[in-house]
């Protein structure tokens, strides 16, 4: 359990790193969908929560270094509030639960913005069009003067912070891989031909509410697996198919799970899913085997990348040297994105401060060839950091058409042999990892991903 002295501790860490100025972190608000007072779902800036742990709409904190002050803004509740919502602690309460002596109404924080305090004031980039127009009521500034201020030395402060999971946000992470597991085992459990895929989504979605939360983003569920973000439809499950369930569950105080199984819609995978699917867990595991303090998340992509490469030849669609086709990104034609990211309080952690902080290092530069371009966590590993490992193979028939027109690497892909697989899907597989002081740990209790494992749960929802 986090606690206050957690929050006490992760403030003055962030001083000492930020070192003078006056930091200023925005809570987010409720979001009205078609009128005001029917709102969205409320979700908490993570920073914010990060250094606070209040999940509540229309708070500010300031941390003034210099004075060495730290204020929370908010509005106490009115009459109307409690009646409509209830009861809530007023913000001396909300405060204290956080160590923080100070308060102010929400109004008051206009004050600190004023030309003097401009200069040194530090706020990191928003990302909704709310904070936008409450940082040009303050400011004063344009959208675009608000991007170019955004300030680079506050976003390595807090990345260095978050990146390091302590022990127990490790242990809440596995509380929310657990729920996750519960959801991925309904889905190998209660999905069926006929079936759509928005009713099975709906089952995973009651698992994680009853786990204590909510899904951590929208659930990815589909037939057509070689779209990679592709969400769950009033499409069919057809037998014959395999079904690609990506899912989380997130848990009250926020920390998410991420994980990823495909299984067939039928009782057994045919002969070629069966082939293609094992090719992707031996990568999965060899990546998961090589995670380790100071390896760089780049060779890990890369030796996942040669595994897939190694099976692919086997199944005759590939050949030549594989550490030389993955070289010349002849791999990218059947995966075509990262193998993982940063996970934590965002289920991509961090990813709004700039993937450029959070998954590399000064001295790497985010390439821009197809396939590299997508991998979101390239930098050495260090020991507190929670990651995901998801390979995968996805055959796009698009793709497939145009560089076989090209005749595009062909040094190392057999065209001959693709149109076997232009209706063959997508395969991944994702688990959730903490970085320890000689190599990795697996989060939540293990949840199958062997062949026969999977076809054993499958033939018994079946028979």
């Amino acid at each position: 359990m986090i606690n206050t002295n957690t929050y006490l501790q992760r403030r003055a860490a962030l001083k000492a790193k930020a070192g003078k100025g006056i930091l200023v972190f925005l809570g987010n608000d409720q979001v009205g969908m078609n009128y005001r007072d029917n709102w969205y779902h409320f979700r908490q800036d993570s920073t914010f929560l990060y250094f606070t742990g209040l999940d509540l709409a229309g708070l500010a904190l300031v941390i003034d270094i210099d004075s060495d002050t730290e204020t929370l803004y908010g509005n106490d509740a009115t009459v109307d509030d409690i009646v409509w919502q209830g009861p809530v602690p007023t913000i001396k309460e909300l405060a204290a639960t956080a160590g923080i002596t100070k308060t102010a109404p929400l109004a008051d924080l206009k004050n600190v913005f004023n030309p003097v305090s401009l200069p040194v004031i530090s706020y990191l980039p928003p990302y909704r069009a709310d904070h936008y127009i409450w940082l040009q009521q303050l400011t004063g500034y344009s959208d675009a003067e608000i991007d170019a201020k955004v300030s680079v030395p506050l976003i390595k402060a807090v990345v260095a912070l978050r990146s390091v999971k302590s022990a127990d946000e490790i242990t809440e992470i596995g509380k929310a891989v657990n729920v996750t597991n519960a959801m991925q085992l309904k889905a190998m459990h209660y999905a069926k031909a006929g079936m759509t895929e928005a009713e099975i989504a709906g089952q995973l979605q009651a698992v994680a509410i009853a786990g204590g939360g909510d899904l951590s983003f929208p659930t990815i569920l589909t037939t057509k697996g070689e779209t990679l973000h592709i969400h769950y439809t009033s499409n069919i499950v057809e037998a014959g198919k395999l079904l690609l369930v990506d899912c989380g569950a997130e848990l009250h105080n926020r920390y998410p799970g991420d994980l990823t199984r495909t299984f067939p819609v039928d009782k057994t995978f045919t002969s070629l899913q069966k082939d293609v699917y094992n090719i992707v867990l031996n990568a999965q595991q060899s990546a998961a085997d090589a995670l380790k303090p100071g390896i760089r998340y780049i060779d890990v992509h890369l030796l996942a990348a040669e595994k897939l490469v190694d099976g692919l030849k086997e199944l005759g669609l590939m050949k030549g040297d594989s550490k030389e086709a993955v070289a010349n990104h002849a791999h990218t034609l059947f995966f075509q994105c990262g193998l993982g990211h940063m996970l934590g309080l965002d289920i991509h952690d961090m990813e709004n401060l700039g993937e450029k902080y959070v998954g590399y290092s000064e001295e790497m530069e985010k390439s821009k060839i197809f396939g590299l371009k997508s991998l979101r966590l390239a930098r050495k590993l260090e020991p507190g950091f929670v990651l995901t490992v998801e390979p995968g193979l996805y055959f796009i028939p698009t793709l497939m058409d145009i560089w076989k027109k090209e005749n595009k690497l062909s040094q190392f892909i057999n065209y001959d042999k693709l149109d076997r697989f232009r209706n063959f899907s997508g395969i991944r597989i994702e688990e959730n990892y903490a970085i320890t002081d000689n190599g990795a740990q697996l989060l939540g209790e293990p949840l199958v991903k062997d062949v026969a494992g999977i076809e054993e749960i499958r033939r018994q929802v079946l028979s």
